[in-house]
């Protein structure tokens, strides 16, 4: 049954409305996400920004007046009003065209591309893909092609989904405990007030889950990184991911990949203690 709420001609104003940022890599922030990664090495000015460590920059900052009842600034504004309660980062495109200095000042240019809404075996959903381009001097650094999925709460007698099996055979495996200062440091570096990171009994109690949920990006983050310590040479110009269930901070993760046989991609998941797969990723390299 469709959301009685979900007026797509509306949420369809939204489409090309757009935003800009314009930030310091600041090599503080870098050095402190370097160590919430427990990073081997601190990264300095002038060294180019790793992949995916953007997402630390550009943020997106209301006043507390502001602040919907999830944490996350109400919608409305860039972001089009979706009805439905919860909110996910589902998944990204991004293409790496050139370094992004640490300590440089740089432009971030966001769009919004598409924006559906469907119906699963879950409930209404509703999908807002935003396109950003970050570039420094003049020059593109990367694209990326972001994902969001709204739900709405589960209802009573819901049939659960079957979870997936990660793959087999990994090369490389990190085991992560992600603990709630883990998740609360990675929300301080992200200036993300998203309550189903931090606030126990929001997470549980409103949304339905049954712990504090690691936040997408971080797992994509912590994937790249995975890559970056086993391939410390490699040159990285696309990485795609997507998320498929969450992870809890009731239970360790185990971050998995493997390169491919040509040595041009490689193959990233996050999984479970269960072997259910949480995240798969595709890495293609220079």
């Amino acid at each position: 049954m469709a959301h009685p709420d979900l007026d797509l001609t509306l949420l369809r104003q939204w489409l090309d409305k757009t935003e800009t940022h314009h930030d310091l890599i600041n090599p503080v922030s870098a050095a402190a996400l370097a160590a919430t990664l427990d990073g081997p090495r601190q990264p300095r000015a002038g060294d180019a920004l790793p992949p995916l460590w953007h997402w630390i920059y550009f943020w997106s900052i209301c006043r507390q007046s502001e602040v919907g009842a999830d944490g996350h600034p109400q919608r409305g504004g860039f972001l089009p009003p979706v009805p439905l309660p919860r909110r996910m980062w589902a998944g990204g495109r991004l293409q790496f065209a050139a370094p992004l200095p640490i300590g440089a000042t740089a432009q971030k240019r966001s769009r919004i591309a598409s924006i559906d809404v469907k119906q699963g075996r879950t409930g209404a959903l509703a999908f807002v893909t935003v396109r950003h381009e970050i570039s420094h001097e003049g020059r593109l650094c990367l694209s990326e092609e972001h994902d969001i999925v709204y739900r709405d709460l589960p209802q009573p007698g819901a049939v659960a989904v079957v979870p997936k099996s990660a793959p087999e055979g990994a090369q490389w495996r990190r085991r992560v405990l992600p603990d709630p200062v883990l998740l609360f440091r990675y929300s301080a570096l992200t200036f993300n007030g998203h309550r189903i990171h931090y606030d126990r009994s929001y997470v549980t109690g409103v949304e339905g889950y049954p712990g504090l949920i690691v936040h997408g990006p971080l797992i994509a983050t912590l994937l790249a990184d995975l890559l970056a310590r086993e391939m410390p040479q490699a040159v990285l110009r696309e990485f795609n991911f997507r998320a498929v269930g969450s992870l809890f901070d009731t239970e360790p993760f185990t971050l998995c990949g493997r390169l491919a046989a040509d040595g041009r991609s490689a193959e990233l998941w996050a999984q479970n203690e269960r072997g259910e797969l949480a995240m798969q990723a595709e890495a293609i390299l220079a």
